[in-house]
């Protein structure tokens, strides 16, 4: 079980370093797209990747201590595997059954080989349901199968390329057992999607609600608050590259960051028709309960209600 453990940790590590910085880009996205935060989109994208990464970890993981691996093996080794349902014949090899007595089958499930057939039907499963989510229709299947194969080839490719030169010898096999299991697992899962979409929100749904909040002129808190952060980050990455190269004193970045709280929350939006960086990207504007543009007056306030709790 290990085995299967180290690259699900090493898939999360990295996961954490890549979903974070796509944090605000991927909620900037959805919010242009539907008109507010779904959370399920935001669930099935960020698995996807998660996904993904756990699938290439779990082929490519444990990595060689060494990179000559042509040393750890004999020189008559052979690094493919060309003969169909090998894996069949190596769980029969394996166990002791007999044929005519059908308790004896059991055995089969005690084999190394057979699990290990069984994970490579199951590693690509899961794709096929993403890819049913993505193509919705059945008669995608065909597209669902190639992709799935491409994917399974992918790996091989690379594990008997010992990762693209990285290791002077491959330290797994090209299986084309592995070949069918993945594309047949990936087949299988975009067939069976349904029953599983069927517990979770449709892309149809996520839509018609899209379309109901666009004809909304209220914009949602989370959605004025990320551009808020917008702007925020703004005023510090040019703090950064101008002031912030001379002089790293504390005094400075506050002076800078309070001008900029004034420039970016009052002045601009005055002058912008009550728009800022922030609220441009996430397409929308300051106006009151009538959508007139904001008074000065209000605009004052909001900026001083958003200073003073950074300040403190």
């Amino acid at each position: 079980m290990s085995v299967y453990v180290l690259p699900i940790k090493v898939a999360f590590i990295i996961f954490a370093f890549i979903g974070l910085p796509l944090t605000i880009p991927w909620l900037i996205y959805t919010y242009r797209k539907y008109g507010y935060f779904s959370l399920w989109a935001s669930i099935v994208v960020y698995s996807f990747i998660f996904y993904m990464l756990s699938a290439l970890f779990l082929v490519l993981l444990p990595l060689p201590l060494t990179r000559d691996t042509c040393a750890i093996h004999s020189q008559d080794t052979v690094y493919y595997s060309l003969m169909p349902f090998s894996f069949i014949r190596d769980t029969v090899k394996g166990s002791s059954i007999t044929w005519s007595q059908p308790r004896s089958y059991i055995q089969l499930f005690n084999q190394s080989a057979f699990w290990q057939a069984a994970f490579n039907f199951l590693l690509l499963l899961p794709f096929g349901v993403y890819l049913r989510y993505f193509f919705k229709e059945k008669r995608y299947w065909k597209k669902a199968f190639t992709l799935g194969f491409t994917l399974s080839l992918f790996y091989e490719v690379t594990q008997v390329t010992g990762i693209y030169g990285i290791y002077k010898c491959p330290y797994r096999i090209f299986d084309v057992d592995d070949l069918m299991l993945n594309s047949t697992g990936a087949l299988f899962g975009f067939f069976i999607a349904p029953v599983i979409l069927a517990l979770f929100p449709s892309k149809e749904k996520l839509l018609a609600k899209a379309e109901k909040m666009q004809k909304s002129h209220l914009v949602p808190p989370l959605s004025q608050l990320l551009a808020v952060l917008i702007d925020y980050i703004f005023i510090k990455l040019t703090f950064t590259f101008t002031v912030g190269l001379l002089t790293s004193s504390e005094f400075s970045d506050m002076l800078y960051t309070t001008f900029g709280f004034v420039v970016m929350y009052f002045v601009l939006p005055l002058l912008w028709e009550g728009k800022t960086i922030g609220t441009s990207i996430m397409r929308f504007k300051l106006s009151n309960l009538e959508g007139d543009a904001s008074s000065w007056q209000a605009l004052l306030k909001r900026t001083v209600a958003l200073y003073l709790p950074w300040l403190v």
